[in-house]
């Protein structure tokens, strides 16, 4: 069996496809050999997924650009949201909005009036069109009903290099790159981008809590296959998933990382997706963000 990476070795969705593909290569008894096809935002994998033979053998760890790319990118040679079936949903980390420590505000509130007293203080970092980051800033400007502009990096790296240098002012990150720096003192947070506070930061409030209801933003991972995969199959790879996410060694070593399993079914896993689909597919559209 094959599971599909979109990005390159070593980050977060390739880590997580490695320790769930270990894992399944015991519960099916043959060997799943992870496999990194980079580039076009995830879309190259996504199609050579999308346009591989659906008898279960050759699958893609997916993740939030999945959801995204369908709105993202005008002229795909696949469709995100009919030639992949999900399988299983495997897990997500909360996303966190980090300020510069000079910023004088403390809360969303406070963030969002200084944003509209004086707007050219303020700015977001993000690292990469239509990434989660991006995303998460122009989702913001549309329910706050602030301007704040939006600096482009090539990467999250450099972009919370210069919030750290204090550089830029605000930028969205997963939990997991937000923790070191959160407990140094070199950042502060504004708000988590959850629907519940994070163990890990139980003292930061949801931005639900502060007068923002529903806003939520994660990075999450999903096994999916091509199109017309048997169900028996889908189901069979589900469980499969399912039982691994019971493991206390996959379970630790996902909360090694910041994130929480969670699996279900398949059908849970479509109703998540087409629900994020349709949450970022109009933010995308509103903000007319265009693939770089």
């Amino acid at each position: 069996m094959k599971l599909i990476v979109p990005f390159g070795a070593g980050g977060a969705v390739d880590v997580v496809a490695r320790m769930i593909g270990n894992d399944l290569s015991k519960r099916l008894g043959q060997p799943v050999v992870v496999e990194n096809k980079t580039g076009a935002g995830g879309n190259i994998a996504a199609s050579f997924v999308a346009k591989s033979d659906p008898d279960g053998y050759t699958l893609l760890m997916g993740s939030t650009g999945n959801a995204v790319n369908g709105s993202l990118y005008s002229n795909l040679n696949y469709n995100p949201d009919k030639d992949l079936v999900p399988v299983a949903l495997v897990g997500q980390v909360p996303t966190v909005l980090l300020a510069h420590p000079s910023v004088p505000a403390n809360s969303v509130a406070e963030v969002i009036a200084l944003a509209k007293a004086h707007p050219e203080r303020l700015n977001f970092a993000y690292g990469g069109a239509g990434t989660t980051e991006h995303l998460a800033a122009e989702m913001f400007n549309a329910r706050a009903g602030t301007k704040l502009a939006t600096v482009p990096y090539r990467g999250g790296a450099p972009a919370m290099n210069d919030l750290l240098g204090g550089h830029v002012q605000l930028f969205f990150t997963n939990q997991l790159n937000a923790l070191p720096h959160l407990k140094s003192g070199a950042l502060k947070a504004i708000g988590m981008a959850a629907a519940e506070r994070s163990p890990s930061l139980p003292n930061v409030p949801t931005f639900a809590e502060q007068g923002m209801p529903d806003f939520v933003v994660s990075v999450w991972w999903g096994i999916f296959g091509p199109a017309n995969m048997p169900t028996g199959v889908v189901n069979r790879l589900n469980q499969a998933v399912n039982a691994a996410l019971k493991s206390p060694e996959v379970i630790a070593r996902l909360e090694a990382v910041g994130a929480t399993p969670l699996g279900g079914t398949p059908e849970q896993f479509s109703a998540f997706y087409a629900k994020e689909s349709s949450k970022w597919g109009a933010v995308v559209r509103a903000a007319n963000i265009k693939a770089e």
